[in-house]
């Protein structure tokens, strides 16, 4: 990931950096890896992952056919 530092502006290169790690789940990722995560553990996180972004799919689809 590149971040580039314009006019000596350290401050914004940093929003930028910290929004591009938001955006990529970067923050999500080292959270999740501070402690183990049991196999049980992470197959259930990984399925209401899955489940939650199904149902915004839908969301989305149903809002473009104009259901919602």
């Amino acid at each position: 990931m590149i971040v580039y530092v314009r006019d000596n502006n350290v401050d914004q290169a940093l929003r930028v950096l910290k929004k591009k790690m938001q955006r990529e789940g970067t923050f999500r990722e080292m959270k999740r890896r501070r402690h183990y995560e049991k196999p049980s553990e992470r197959r259930a996180r990984e399925s209401a992952e899955a489940a939650r972004r199904l149902r915004k799919l839908q969301r989305k689809q149903a809002q473009r056919e104009g259901l919602l």
